[in-house]
């Protein structure tokens, strides 16, 4: 009863949604998914053969949620709304963790033992989100929606993108009340990096139409001799050369 009562109070005070604790009980289907899943984690671990199975394949159809018999979850997990999540047999999910609809925490390996990953204490997996493979999520970590993350991360990370990368975020932000759950606010580093590129084009072009309208007095001043002509247009040549092997390597290293 008292994982019960942890269930619920986890439940309102994690979702604005939740009215009161009738509809908490009969009208969340990651709390049934659970409820099922703890049985059937149970006869797991007892070694009984068929049903902890039977028990996890009838929880997904009444649920959409399907978790292994042999998965670990923490207690004051919350499993919100639900539809496609899939926990795989050896993953570990924390105490006080957020798992929103369409989440796989699947395995890459099809050798036995540990092959899915661990989620630390207070998590957040956003929706769509895939955390893949033996890895293992920090304590405080948030997963924006639809990243696929194939590799450990630390402790109070920001991880998005496909695949996913970890980003810097202030401390001052996972203090705000319901930070983790403020999934508009996570930074995009794909649009950081093509705003960054569109403001160095720009500034290309600003410099490129200010060398288009100097006289050509300002390169050749009058009265220059044949010699310091000569020696000018050398330096141009030289520069259009180093130029075009600073282009190279820019492509070469951006990977284009």
């Amino acid at each position: 009863m008292t994982r019960l009562f942890e269930d619920v109070r986890t439940i309102r005070r994690m979702d604005p949604a939740a009215r009161n604790v009738v509809e908490i009980l009969l009208c969340y289907p990651g709390l049934h998914a659970q409820w099922f899943h703890r049985v059937a984690h149970a006869l797991w671990r007892l070694r009984v053969p068929v049903l902890p199975r039977l028990l996890s394949h009838l929880a997904r159809f009444l649920t959409g949620v399907e978790i292994h018999p042999g998965a670990t979850l923490g207690r004051r997990v919350f499993i919100d709304h639900g539809m496609g999540v899939v926990i795989g047999e050896t993953a570990v999910v924390g105490d006080d963790s957020l798992i929103y609809q369409g989440v796989t925490l699947g395995g890459t390996s099809l050798s036995p033992g540990k092959r899915h990953p661990t989620l630390e204490a207070h998590v957040v997996v956003g929706s769509g989100a895939k955390v893949l493979g033996d890895i293992t999520l920090g304590a405080h970590t948030r997963v924006g929606s639809g990243s696929v993350v194939i590799k450990s991360c630390p402790p109070h990370s920001t991880v998005v993108g496909i695949p996913g990368r970890v980003l810097e975020e202030k401390a001052a932000d996972e203090q705000r009340p319901g930070h983790e759950l403020e999934h508009g606010r996570m930074p995009d580093p794909t649009a950081r990096a093509i705003t960054a590129l569109h403001d160095q084009v720009n500034t290309l072009a600003r410099e490129i139409a200010e060398l288009r309208q100097r006289p050509v007095e300002f390169v050749l001043p009058r009265g220059s001799t044949a010699a310091s002509i000569e020696e000018a247009f050398r330096s141009i040549r030289e520069s259009e050369v180093d130029a075009r092997a600073t282009a190279v390597e820019l492509m070469e290293g951006a990977g284009i």
